[in-house]
């Protein structure tokens, strides 16, 4: 999130798109047919990219995660993520420059979302600054960012019907919450404090508070302490069964504004809602890399 509190951009490195209907309908044999490097960018002028890519489009190294045209690459102590992407409707138009993300540490976290470790939570820089410089006006800026992963060997509608997650920076580190619902009826949560040094623990955490819902009725909560009333910011990604925002909370008597996400995998499940999402995410398999 911009330091203004008017932009943002989310940027999410697939390999084995799991939002992707041409993933589901290829029965997700093969993870590396269905890549991606997903842009958005939030506030005014904001544009969303999510071009599914087959295998030819994909290379990686120890340090470096190539889809197509856009790449992130570990340099350092930063990352470094170089994009060039085409917006899709009804937005068309180029999204092309380069964002970096440097953590004030790296963390050792790593949380399994079901005990039989076949989805995996690993937070590495849930405390970084980022720098955006995009080919378009207003699009250059500094703020707050955040650096995170997810590994999993099922997909997620198959174990989970729902989740919240949030990070919300403070004065003294970041408060991260996941909040999760399998499809036995079991629960996961789990809120965890980091410090600017890396270092993190577990900690109660506030208790769950509805948060209005989305315009799409997705259902939202998060925490908050008693008597405070969680309040959306900055509207970002708005689907059938996902939201992505800035919410503004409190937390141990900190007023605070941080991303807050919420997954219905319910919806997800259905099958009318993949032809839809087919518009907003074109498939090109092929791709050549231009010689090194």
């Amino acid at each position: 999130m911009s330091d203004c509190g008017t932009k943002a951009v989310s940027v999410i490195g697939f390999i084995g798109s799991v939002f992707s209907p041409w993933y589901a309908w290829s029965g997700r044999k093969d993870p590396a047919n269905n890549c991606c490097i997903n842009v958005a960018t939030y506030g005014k002028g904001g544009r969303f990219t999510m071009t599914d890519r087959g295998r030819a489009a994909l290379r990686t190294s120890r340090d470096t995660l190539e889809v197509g045209p856009s790449s992130m690459h570990w340099d350092g102590d930063k990352l470094v993520i170089s994009i060039d992407e085409i917006a899709s409707p009804p937005l068309v138009s180029r999204v092309r420059g380069t964002i970096t993300v440097t953590p004030s540490a790296l963390t050792s976290v790593e949380l399994p979302l079901k005990a039989d470790g076949s989805h995996v939570w690993r937070p590495f820089g849930p405390i970084s600054d980022i720098s955006v410089d995009l080919e378009a006006n207003g699009w250059q800026w500094s703020g707050k960012g955040y650096f995170d992963a997810n590994f999993g060997t099922r997909a997620l509608e198959q174990d989970f019907d729902y989740w919240t997650w949030g990070c919300f920076p403070g004065a003294r580190g970041a408060t991260a919450f996941y909040d999760v619902t399998r499809r036995d009826g079991s629960t996961f949560e789990t809120a965890v404090r980091f410090d600017p040094d890396g270092s993190a623990e577990q900690i109660a955490g506030q208790p769950q508070t509805p948060l209005k819902r989305s315009l799409w009725q997705v259902k939202r909560e998060t925490r908050a302490d008693p008597g405070a009333e969680p309040r959306q910011v900055l509207s970002m990604l708005d689907a059938p069964f996902y939201s992505r925002s800035a919410v503004e909370t409190v937390l141990d008597g900190e007023r605070c504004v941080g991303v807050h996400e919420a997954l219905d995998l319910t919806r997800f499940r259905m099958a009318a809602l993949k032809p839809m999402l087919a518009v907003r995410v074109p498939r090109r398999p092929a791709w050549t890399f231009a010689a090194d």
